[in-house]
């Protein structure tokens, strides 16, 4: 069965049709992200550390590095940062370096520059993902050389030089050129990880139909693995943790074996639980003075004031039971466990009776 190997300087990620489903944490990553951008133009890498150590605790097995950063104030002063060929591939080697320093997972390097990507795969130890090549025939020619060279996996997008198709089986066609492509190079087909592409449902109704259509023709007919941006799925809808959760679920049932996602639930910010308890004062509803920001927030359904395991995450642990890989299940209770609180009655787990004082 095809298995696509990630590699750390001391661990190995193994993407494949009988593993269990591989998270891929998207978070570090300053496109859409003001404050991540701004930070990375400072100089300030603490967010990325920060984001790095919470993906991981939330249960990526790798993380995403993008360095798609825009410094619009230093092209005020220096016109070479309006250019990513410039801006990238330094700031790709500082994001790899950073983050092995903090996490010890493995890598996917991101971007569309492939200076950056060149700047990533010098720096990276171990054997990173590269995230990607497309169908287009500069593209591919440009980054195979750089696959072959390093001997390391890639996502392959199923789009080319006619843009991206709603017509699965064009993008069906594009990833098998793609595969075809790379075997010319001599990167065997369990190095490609496809990326079908997911539509937003909102906009397309067949979208989630197609891509669990593309994903099972994808493993039958080129043995590849996939992965998508998961979050498209939901892109413009309300409760989008409602359907990324059945997305998911669904197109691991359909043999989907990765996906670049957000793994973790964003912590309630302070601005928000006052603005809450203004709303809630407004009701006639008194709220302590002392209680605790955390209790307030689980209240009041603002999920919570500390950095966890997101609701996606749960979907993707019961699936992976429910598709019987997760031996025995041991990886969905330890997911639910409820963590004892400090010095309290249930911290102590030794079977053993308190003293009397």
């Amino acid at each position: 069965m095809t298995r696509t190997i990630v590699e750390s300087k001391t661990k190995t990620a193994v993407i494949g049709f009988d593993e269990p489903f591989c998270v891929i944490g998207e978070r570090i990553n300053p496109t859409g992200r003001k404050i991540l951008n701004a930070q990375l133009e400072a100089g300030d890498f603490s967010m990325v550390a920060s984001d790095a150590i919470a993906q991981v605790a939330a249960g990526a097995s790798i993380l995403d590095v993008n360095s798609g950063a825009v410094f619009q104030n230093k092209m005020a002063e220096d016109v070479r940062y309006a250019d990513n060929n410039f801006v990238e591939p330094p700031l790709m080697a500082q994001l790899i370096e950073l983050v092995q320093q903090t996490v010890d997972v493995p890598i996917c390097i991101d971007s569309s520059v492939p200076g950056a990507l060149q700047a990533g795969l010098e720096v990276c130890e171990g054997r990173p993902l590269v995230n990607s090549v497309t169908g287009e025939s500069e593209r591919m020619e440009e980054i195979f050389p750089l696959i072959k060279k390093y001997n390391v996996p890639v996502v392959a997008i199923s789009n080319d030089e006619t843009g991206i198709s709603e017509d699965p089986d064009v993008r069906f066609a594009v990833a098998k050129r793609i595969v075809e492509r790379a075997a010319d190079y001599g990167i065997p087909a369990h190095d490609i990880v496809v990326d079908p592409l997911v539509m937003p449902v909102g906009a397309m109704g067949s979208a989630g139909r197609q891509v669990f259509t593309l994903v099972r023709k994808l493993r039958a007919e080129l043995g590849v693995n996939t992965t998508c941006g998961a979050s498209n799925i939901s892109f413009g809808l309300p409760n989008r943790h409602g359907i990324n959760n059945a997305f998911l679920a669904m197109a691991i049932t359909a043999g989907m074996t990765s996906a670049i996602m957000n793994p973790i639930q964003i912590p309630v910010s302070e601005k928000k639980l006052n603005a809450k308890r203004e709303e809630l004062a407004a009701a006639g509803i008194i709220v302590p003075e002392g209680i605790d920001p955390e209790v307030l927030a689980n209240l009041t359904g603002l999920g919570s004031t500390k950095s966890k395991a997101g609701r996606e995450m749960e979907s993707i642990r019961a699936a992976n039971y429910l598709m019987n890989n997760d031996a025995d299940g041991s990886a969905w209770i330890e997911f639910n466990k409820v963590p004892a609180s400090a010095g309290g009655p249930a911290s102590r787990r030794d079977g053993r009776r308190r003293r009397r004082a």
